[in-house]
């Protein structure tokens, strides 16, 4: 599978306003990492009125820097043979229970070893919708958050699914441990999120950035954590994340967005955040039928979670969220 043609350079005209250096400012007004930004400064793509200037410069106001971003490199995924967990599948749709520590699809330093390297080299057919490097995907999740991952295997589906992603007409929910105590059981957190302005790689709350709604409804409260249902309303990158940590109460091993501290005393594994997208229902895109599909806690998470409640019992438990009322929803907003 190849990746699209090239397309021509994109040329962008900034005009500085403060007194910052050359590679925050490229970063902050083109969506690029800070790395990102420095890389195509070194290699004379960024000019500050027609002249080359190092990373460290800092523009003056009214001074114009054009930053020339050139084409992707077009790559072929490679087909591997990955074992995956498949939930459902039928001739329109895939549902897999994803690992944690996979990454998604193809992109810079992870061009082997996601979903997608393991879909295309299972040789069945996927949807081109999502783009040659994202064939089937309907939404995604992040390489440390496990669970349930929806993939479109016809234009059809994926068309039907997408539209029914953009009505919230697919409901997501996330099992996830957050540090501290919700005042309520039951926590609305409706504040837009864009990329952070100081660090391209990180999400944040950002006055002007996309709607992001998020409902958190506790199940447990132990020593100093709480057990979380968290129910999207809209997807974001990063959302839940983000609106925890915002809240004060960022996930339980999230080194991101401040979680990360105290990961040994639940006996979570290194880089692994406690988030786990353990319920997907939806109609099928063809023929109506109402599917509801869970994906059990896997076992590092019900470790950690039998060591916060204090209970044995649910090491290794594939039943440890129904001993919680996970699946039992009333309406909700």
């Amino acid at each position: 599978m190849t990746g699209p043609a090239p397309s021509a350079t994109h040329v962008i005209v900034l005009e500085a306003d403060s007194d910052v250096r050359l590679d925050l400012l490229v970063a902050a007004r083109t969506d690029v990492s800070r790395t990102q930004a420095a890389t195509l400064i070194a290699g004379g793509h960024v000019d500050v009125d027609g002249r080359a200037e190092k990373a460290s410069y800092k523009p003056a106001a009214g001074e114009r820097v054009t930053v020339r971003v050139p084409p992707p490199r077009g790559r072929d995924v490679v087909p591997q043979d990955i074992p995956l967990r498949i939930v459902f599948e039928d001739d329109e749709i895939l549902v897999l229970d994803k690992e944690a520590g996979m990454v998604v699809h193809p992109a810079p330093g992870n061009w082997e070893g996601t979903v997608v390297n393991a879909l295309v080299g299972r040789g069945s057919a996927l949807s081109s919708l999502g783009g040659d490097d994202r064939p089937g995907l309907v939404h995604r999740l992040d390489k440390d958050t496990s669970g349930l991952l929806l993939i479109a295997k016809t234009e059809r589906s994926h068309r039907v699914l997408g539209a029914a992603l953009a009505a919230r007409t697919i409901v997501r929910r996330y099992a996830a441990l957050c540090w501290g105590h919700l005042h309520e059981d039951r926590l609305v957190v409706d504040k837009p999120l864009a990329r952070d302005p100081r660090d391209r790689q990180r999400m944040a709350v950002v006055t002007g950035g996309k709607a992001a709604k998020t409902t958190f409804i506790r199940l447990g409260r132990f020593d100093s954590v709480d057990l979380l249902r968290a129910h999207l309303h809209t997807g974001r990158t990063h959302q839940i994340r983000v609106h925890l940590a915002a809240a004060g109460h960022p996930v339980v091993g999230d080194d991101t967005y401040g979680g990360g501290g105290g990961r040994k005393l639940v006996k979570l594994p290194g880089k692994r955040h406690f988030l786990h997208a353990a319920r997907l229902r939806f109609p099928h895109p063809v023929t109506g039928e109402a599917l509801d599909f869970r994906a059990p806690l896997p076992a590092d998470l019900t470790a950690a979670l039998a060591t916060v409640a204090n209970d044995p019992s649910l090491d290794g438990d594939p039943t440890a969220l129904d001993r919680f009322s996970f699946y039992d929803e009333g309406p909700t907003t």
